[in-house]
């Protein structure tokens, strides 16, 4: 699978390419935005490591084109990013990235963040997202845990369906609430929906594991 990673530090981008081609990715790599545009109109890369501060285009400037232009639109892209408040994450993902690191990060958790996005995407190429005997089919909008039809409601089902696209890794509160619920929500909304969804999800709810102080994945027993 090919990734671009778009970095203007050289030694950020030397460390994340090195870590990505250990674990099999070809990579290529772009220290602007004018030779990413004209790489990415020859080959399509199967996800994007984007950082926001480049010396042209930003980076979000970059997601933006990517996210109107129908044949890029469905790239997967992680902002790597030394830019670290909330409002940053926030404004980066309700640009449509899908996901956000910021710098300092830790390369195994970079390595481990693509390898989730990559499974994801390879599921929705079936329609079908699963993670053990969680089952859930996007064409039909359908959820099974073993033998048994789950009914959730639309907020249950984009949480679960965020928890399969990403499994193993920790989603941070703050993020869930982002993707899920936009500004106007609270912890105690996605507590509520947590413990409902594992409820529905019967002895298969084990797996949404509360990582404390941080947030929840989608993980097996330990």
């Amino acid at each position: 699978m090919l990734i671009y990673v778009v970095e203007d530090e050289e030694s950020i981008r030397e460390l994340e390419s090195y870590a990505l081609e250990k674990s099999g990715y070809e990579v290529q790599c772009f220290e602007n935005s004018n030779d990413f545009y004209d790489s990415i109109k020859v080959q399509t890369p199967d996800l994007i490591l984007l950082d926001i501060m480049l010396s042209d285009d930003d980076g979000l400037t970059i997601l933006g084109k990517l996210r109107r232009e129908a044949a890029f639109s469905k790239i997967p892209v992680i902002i790597i990013s030394a830019k670290t408040t909330e409002l940053d994450r926030v404004k980066g993902l309700d640009m449509g990235a899908d996901d956000y690191m910021c710098k300092p990060f830790s390369v195994m958790e970079m390595v481990s963040r693509v390898k989730a996005r990559l499974r994801g995407v390879q599921n929705n190429d079936s329609g079908v997202l699963c993670f053990e005997n969680i089952l859930m089919s996007e064409d039909t909008r359908t959820v099974r845990a073993g033998d048994v039809h789950v009914e959730l409601t639309y907020k249950e089902y984009e949480l679960l369906k965020l928890f399969l696209i990403n499994p193993r890794i920790v989603l941070r509160r703050d993020d869930i609430l982002d993707k899920i619920w936009g500004h106007d929500s609270t912890g105690r909304t996605l507590d509520v929906h947590i413990r409902t969804l594992r409820s529905k999800l019967g002895e298969y709810g084990k797996y949404i594991k509360t990582v404390r102080n941080v947030g929840y994945k989608l993980d097996k027993d330990e």
